[in-house]
């Protein structure tokens, strides 16, 4: 890979450069992570992703037409933010206010050029879509395809994680409908799209939504979750809990739903061993903190 690079950088033709630099595009956007999603160490993902992700926009640069470099990007900082910066602040959460704020403020900052990458694969597609989205959201979300749903699941997933690092701010607060729009015409035109992952998101944004029945819909996602997933995934387990047993108050359900995430063996589901290694971690602080958590 680094070689290409090499090589393209010292090539005269600009022609043969772009081509040289389209085909490492190819390579870095393709698949769902490669050698990341595939490494056993949680920590040590975190620690190469910078440096992926630094490269991987240097690439985007020279081929701002490639709309997989925007996809990779785009899923790239959200997960980043996620699992790197947010939940390292989130465990600062009972301890040390400042810090934790301060985790997400840098957090938001991810899921926003994020969000920029995903309108930019949009727009490739769709001329416009970035300029009328926002005003005109219902038509604008009309015009994409099923070929669009990776896209719009990264956008929403973007756009719902800056608006969960402050949910006191106006302005991010009013762009909750259209990112809910977002993802519901992802799910409208793929519901089981990535085995399931629309459905894990929207175990956590039904019950925030205005309409009526968010916790039952909810509940509904969860259980589509463990029929599409083999219940080989941590992830919805620990959605439910913190969705919708935490906002009942029922304590007895919420530990219940951790401990279904913290039986699942990492060995036994290597496709999703980072996933699950995160929301194990996630569960066995949650569990750490009952007293926090609960008014009793």
């Amino acid at each position: 890979m680094f070689t290409i690079l090499l090589l393209s950088a010292l090539l005269g033709g600009c022609s043969i450069k772009h081509l040289a630099l389209s085909s490492v595009a190819d390579e870095l956007s393709s698949g769902t992570g490669g050698s990341f999603t595939q490494d056993r160490d949680l920590v040590f993902v975190g620690e190469s992703l910078p440096f992926a992700l630094k490269l991987m926009e240097s690439i985007n640069s020279a081929v701002p037409e490639h709309q997989g470099m925007k996809l990779s990007l785009a899923s790239g900082f959200t997960q980043y933010g996620v699992v790197f910066v947010e939940w390292p602040a989130e465990q600062l959460k009972f301890d040390d206010y400042d810090n934790y704020r301060s985790g997400l403020i840098r957090a938001q900052g991810f899921y926003e050029r994020a969000a920029n990458y995903a309108l930019d694969g949009l727009d490739l597609t769709h001329p416009g879509f970035r300029s009328t989205i926002l005003s005109e959201t219902a038509a604008s979300l009309e015009t994409t395809t099923i070929d669009d749903v990776p896209l719009l699941f990264w956008l929403a997933a973007a756009w719902l994680a800056a608006i969960s690092t402050d949910l006191e701010d106006p302005e991010m607060f009013g762009l909750m409908p259209i990112a809910a729009a977002t993802l519901k015409r992802a799910y409208e035109l793929d519901p089981d799209w990535d085995n399931g992952a629309i459905h894990e998101v929207l175990i956590s944004l039904e019950p925030r939504l205005p309409e009526p029945g968010g916790t039952e819909r909810a509940e509904q996602h969860y259980l589509r979750c463990l029929e599409l997933q083999g219940g080989g995934k941590a992830g919805p387990h620990v959605s439910l809990a913190t969705a919708v047993a935490l906002n009942a108050q029922d304590k007895a359900r919420f530990v219940e739903l951790l401990e279904k995430a913290l039986a699942i063996d990492l060995d036994e589901h290597e496709d999703a061993r980072l996933a699950n290694d995160y929301a194990q971690r996630r569960a066995r602080f949650l569990l750490g903190h009952l007293d926090d958590l609960f008014w009793e």
